[in-house]
């Protein structure tokens, strides 16, 4: 039985086990507050982007989600989400990790992971609900790797905060941090276009790869080719200047990295 009243306010609840806290919180959008989070101590059924399985060993790591319910965001405007949720986890990786890694090494790769140098140590599942032409609920899925210091999955790339920083994180401290830097940064754009902007080129500050540099790309029938990131639109598309010098542009699911 859920206790209605713990999740209609802006708190924080953690299920022992649960496939997915995205899934969990759809499931009670209604009772859940703006600004209230559902973390999982075991994920057993954690979704990225592309429909990826995200690996977390249980009672090692964040995997949450949180309830956010903009005023005034418009449905072309949703990537305004995904930049501020994604430049609040930067944040807060950098702050926790700032004696062990450089600040500009924490990066996030198009269109919402986060990766210190060339490795994932963050992924975000964003999945929006419409009222009209305005987003009604957004739910933010986030999965960090935090304690854990052997991986299992196929997965290339994988880094925790623990091989970092050769030491252990405070799961609950590290999500309250986590839960107001959110909270805070979506705040910074709802409803402010002049804000929003700032944060959409800060955004490109901190993108992965937007070095002026070529690099490889593929496409979903898996050619290869090589370009450089011009810059990310506001809704979201990445345009890449190719070695013809023309730009294209791209959706989430139309390219991806080498």
């Amino acid at each position: 039985m859920i206790d209605t009243e713990a999740i209609t306010e802006a708190a924080v609840m953690w299920l022992p086990s649960v496939p997915s806290t995205n899934t969990w919180m759809k499931e009670h959008t209604a009772e859940c507050a703006h600004g209230f989070v559902v973390a999982a101590t075991d994920q057993t059924a954690g979704r990225g982007q592309r429909g990826n399985f995200w690996e977390a060993e249980p009672g090692k790591n964040l995997t949450f989600s949180i309830m956010l319910r903009p005023d005034e965001i418009d449905a072309a405007h949703q990537f305004r989400i995904s930049e501020a949720v994604a430049l609040a986890v930067v944040e807060v990786l950098r702050r926790n990790l700032k004696e062990h890694v450089l600040p500009e090494n924490v990066k996030v790769k198009w269109p919402n992971d986060i990766y210190v140098n060339d490795d994932k140590i963050a992924g975000i599942l964003i999945e929006n609900t419409l009222q009209g032409t305005r987003i009604q609920t957004s739910i933010a899925g986030v999965g960090i790797n935090v304690n854990q210091t052997i991986f299992h999955s196929p997965a290339p790339n994988p880094v925790s905060m623990a091989q970092l920083a050769a030491c252990s994180f405070p799961l609950p401290e590290l999500l309250a941090e986590l839960q107001q830097a959110i909270v805070e940064a979506l705040a910074a754009v709802d409803g402010k276009a002049e804000l929003a902007a700032a944060v959409h080129r800060h955004f490109h500050t901190v993108m992965w790869r937007n070095d002026g540099e070529p690099h490889r790309f593929a496409l979903p029938d898996g050619s290869r080719f090589t370009a450089v990131i011009d810059r990310v639109e506001p809704n979201g598309r990445l345009l890449l200047t190719m070695p013809d010098g023309s730009t294209q542009s791209f959706a989430f699911k139309e390219v991806t990295f080498l």
